[in-house]
């Protein structure tokens, strides 16, 4: 990833790489692909002052540039980036402590804003008042010139992408450089990006989608990205689809939620002020992806020129980087219609009567070097098409396990078929079923 944006520097240095919408609408930042070398290489020289390679680094940034300066400050120096967010004020946090504890960080960059509201709990927490803190955007870039190229591989650690801690406590997914860029590959090669691509994103950057997707993904192919903050999407949902239309985005996402925030919030008067006919690939995925959610949303905004082939649903997890699989660019995503009493048996029979089908979505083809089988927990054979058992998944983008968890990385990442010993698979505690090549995801392991 270092050599990736040194290229991008030296080959196109005057790109706008990222611009970052303030509330969602007016330009606040940009940065170019220089700029962000810039400030990254200084970031580097003053974390290698006062770090070894591999010692980690909490991330603590509002949305906005300076997060993305400060990740590869990190990854210039050796350093192992922990994207995580600011705590609220005035109140504790325990997965943020979890993180900042779990990693073991020795180090804090922020701004100066962030790190003058948080004073005063420094003094009470004294395992994060004992870090060393920086303020990255104050930082003097003539350091740049100091800065020394840090012995990295593929093989190296790059980031621990922190799970959302919805099944226990935030665990965090080791990342290397070759997950990374193997599944920046995919990325291109299934959304058929290209030098013509325009991405605008909302999801926040400590998260794979916002990361992964939203920086490194344009990063990858040298195209630009326009960012605003999830709060402001929240808070207007309008803000986003007005910057797909403003800015001619060809790719833009998030989970299902959010295109039914759209259709709820977006009222028909603002539509008319809307043309979405540049969006060729509107991601789903992060989460149950509902067939009745790709209607509405379809119907509510044809008028707005959307396609509904633009829909692009997708599968995947922090433990494969970011996807597995991705629906067809050119057409609308499978739906399948199944029969209810068979699906809770753990069959996939069509249903024949109309009356009450459960429909689910899928999610495309695994994505080339990437192996899917779907198994039976118990006995860990694989299962035919057309039988619902756990998903799981082998090929370069499967991360390198649990940060400092060596049993659970074991039980998660190390699994192999009882039959012919294959693997190792990661168990990514889905449920789903195949169907002529396509994947479908119908629950999680209880």
């Amino acid at each position: 990833m270092v050599e990736l944006l040194g290229h991008r520097a030296r080959n196109q240095p005057d790109k706008a790489a990222y611009t970052f919408l303030k509330d969602g609408e007016v330009e606040e930042a940009s940065l170019t692909h220089a700029q962000l070398d810039l400030r990254a290489r200084a970031i580097a020289a003053r974390l290698q002052t006062i770090t070894t390679p591999g010692e980690r680094a909490l991330l603590l940034y509002h949305a906005g540039l300076d997060f993305i300066a400060a990740f590869f400050g990190c990854l210039y120096a050796g350093v192992v980036a922990v994207p995580t967010y600011p705590p609220k004020r005035n109140r504790t946090d325990p997965r943020f402590r979890a993180i900042a504890e779990d990693s073991q960080a020795s180090v804090v960059l922020t701004t100066t804003e962030i790190l003058s509201g948080l004073d005063s709990r420094l003094a009470e927490t004294p395992e994060l008042g004992n870090l060393h803190w920086l303020a990255t955007e104050v930082l003097d870039l003539d350091a740049a010139s100091s800065w020394q190229i840090p012995d990295i591989g593929g093989d190296t650690l790059a980031f621990p992408q922190y799970t959302s801690g919805s099944t226990g406590s935030p665990k965090g997914v080791m990342v290397s450089h070759e997950n990374l860029l193997h599944n920046e590959r995919m990325i291109q090669q299934g959304f058929w990006h290209n030098e013509n691509t325009i991405f605008v994103g909302w999801p926040p950057l400590f998260h794979d989608m916002g990361l992964i997707g939203n920086v490194l993904q344009p990063l990858y192919v040298g195209i630009h990205c326009v960012l605003m903050s999830p709060v402001a999407f929240l808070q207007k949902p309008f803000r986003w689809l007005q910057a797909i239309s403003r800015y001619r985005a060809t790719t833009s996402g998030g989970p299902n939620f959010a295109y039914d925030l759209c259709v709820r919030k977006i009222a028909p008067e603002q539509r008319t002020k809307l043309d979405l006919s540049c969006w060729e690939n509107a991601f789903n995925g992060a989460e149950p992806i509902r067939a009745e959610t790709l209607e509405r949303f379809s119907t509510a905004f044809a008028s707005c020129g959307f396609h509904r082939e633009a829909f692009f649903a997708c599968y995947g997890m922090a433990e494969t980087t970011l996807l597995v699989s991705g629906s067809s660019k050119i057409e609308f995503p499978i739906v399948f219609p199944a029969e209810r009493n068979e699906l809770q048996q753990g069959r996939i029979v069509a249903a024949q009567d109309e009356k009450d089908p459960q429909y689910i979505v899928g999610c495309g083809r695994p994505w080339s070097e990437v192996r899917v089988v779907i198994v039976d927990t118990e006995t860990f054979l694989p299962y035919p098409d057309q039988r619902v058992g756990e998903i799981w998944a082998a090929g370069p983008d499967v991360a390198q396990g649990y940060w400092g968890q060596s049993e659970e990385t074991q039980q998660t990442f190390h699994a192999y078929l009882a039959d012919t010993g294959e693997g190792p698979f990661l168990r990514t505690g889905d449920l789903g079923f195949l169907k002529d090549g396509e994947l479908f995801i119908t629950g999680r392991l209880k």
